[in-house]
C-alpha cells in the first residue's frame, strides 16, 4: 500500500471510530489547529449519515422533533458506522438500535415507528414481481386445490408492533395530532407491500396473520383451512381461508399458485 493510500485508509478509520491518532499527520492551519480542522470532517460525515436517516424516517424526525431526533442520529452513527457505500442501507438498524439502546428503549413505540417505516422503504424498494390473477385460479381443478402453495410478492412483508405506532405514523401522515403512544395488550399484526408504486399496509386479524405467515412458508391450502378450523367454526374454515386467499390477489399480494409436488 502506497503512504498516501495509508493515510487516506487511517483517514477515513479516524472518522469513523473517533480515533484521533491520524492528527499526527495532519498539520496546523495558521488560524486552525488540527484537531478543529479534523473536527469538521467528522461532523459533516456524521452530519450528513444523519440526514440521510430524516429522509429514510421522516415521520419518526416529525415525531421526535429536530433536535431530539439529531441527537438520536448522532447516537447511531457513533454506534453504527456505516458498512455499506450505499447510504439507502445506513438506517436498516435504526430498529434495534432504538430497542435495545438507553433512553429510547424507554419509549418503544420509537422502535415500533421505525421498523414500520423500514418496512415500507423496502417495499418500496422490493424488485418487481409478476402477480397472481383471480383468472389463473379458475385454472386449477378443485381436487388439486389442497395441494396448491403460494408465492408471495417481493414487496410483501409482516411486521408485529408492541405498540399503537401504526395510530401514530398515520396520525403523523395526514398532519393530525397524533394520538399518546401506548402499550398494545397484543402486538398490532401489520402485512406491508407495494401496490403499483405505492407501499401499503393494514393490520391483520390474528386468524388472517397466522394463515399469511404460514402461506408465505409454503404451507398448502388445505393444510391451512384445516388450522383455521382450530381458530373459530371449523365447518366455515374452507371459505374463510378462500376469502383470506381472494383478498390477497386482488391487492397483489401474491405472484403465483402452483400445485405442491
Amino acid at each position: 500500500m502506497s503512504d498516501f493510500a495509508r493515510q487516506q485508509s487511517e483517514f477515513q478509520h479516524a472518522i469513523l471510530s473517533g480515533d484521533d491518532g491520524i492528527l499526527t499527520e495532519i498539520l496546523d492551519s495558521p488560524k486552525e489547529t488540527r484537531a478543529t480542522l479534523f473536527g469538521v470532517y467528522r461532523h459533516a460525515y456524521g452530519s450528513r449519515l444523519v440526514e440521510a436517516m430524516r429522509n429514510d424516517h421522516e415521520l419518526l424526525h416529525r415525531f421526535l422533533g429536530g433536535e431530539m431526533f439529531d441527537e438520536m442520529g448522532h447516537a447511531y452513527v457513533k454506534a453504527r458506522p456505516s458498512e455499506h457505500p450505499n447510504l439507502r442501507w445506513f438506517s436498516q438498524g435504526l430498529p434495534d438500535f432504538l430497542k435495545a439502546t438507553a433512553p429510547y428503549s424507554n419509549h418503544p413505540v420509537l422502535a415500533d415507528l421505525a421498523a414500520l417505516e423500514k418496512a415500507l422503504n423496502d417495499a418500496f424498494d422490493a424488485r418487481e414481481g409478476a402477480l397472481l390473477a383471480l383468472e389463473a385460479m379458475s385454472g386449477f381443478a378443485p381436487e388439486v386445490w389442497n395441494d396448491l402453495v403460494f408465492q408471495p410478492h417481493p414487496s410483501a412483508a409482516r411486521v408485529d408492533l408492541s405498540t399503537n405506532a401504526a395510530a401514530v405514523w398515520m396520525a403523523l401522515k395526514n398532519d393530525e395530532t397524533p394520538p399518546e403512544a401506548e402499550t398494545l395488550a397484543e402486538p398490532a399484526r401489520l402485512l406491508i407491500w407495494r401496490q403499483d408504486t405505492t407501499p401499503m399496509f393494514r393490520e391483520l386479524p390474528t386468524e388472517e396473520a397466522m394463515m399469511w405467515d404460514e402461506a408465505s412458508d409454503g404451507v398448502p391450502f388445505g393444510v391451512l383451512c384445516e388450522m383455521l378450523a382450530t381458530y373459530d367454526d371449523p365447518d366455515n374454515a374452507a371459505a374463510r381461508g378462500a376469502g383470506y386467499l381472494h383478498g390477497w390477489i386482488t391487492a397483489g399480494l401474491l405472484m403465483a399458485a402452483s400445485v405442491r409436488e
